[in-house]
């Protein structure tokens, strides 16, 4: 219910300086990618699931977290504060 999930393939990307096959995974939300220790968690599991489920190198693949605020999310006409 909280989560949502784009996936673009057959983009033309760059990792450390190679096109080989790669991905880049963004990772927002609220209060649960705010800090190094909790992203060092996140970043752990999302390589595992990725690794395994793309066959890429871990080198390949590039994680963004990005926290943040209830109100920057809309939901339901109105903004997460409020819900």
């Amino acid at each position: 219910q909280r989560v949502n999930v784009t996936v673009r393939s057959g983009l033309p990307m760059v990792v450390a300086g190679s096109a080989e096959p790669c991905a880049q995974l963004l990772v927002s939300s609220i209060g649960v990618v705010g800090s190094a220790e909790q992203n060092q968690r996140h970043s752990a599991r999302f390589f595992d699931v990725l690794t395994a489920q793309l066959g890429l190198g871990p080198e390949r693949i590039v994680i963004r977290f990005y926290p943040l605020e209830p109100w920057q999310i809309g939901k339901n006409r109105t903004v997460m504060t409020f819900l």
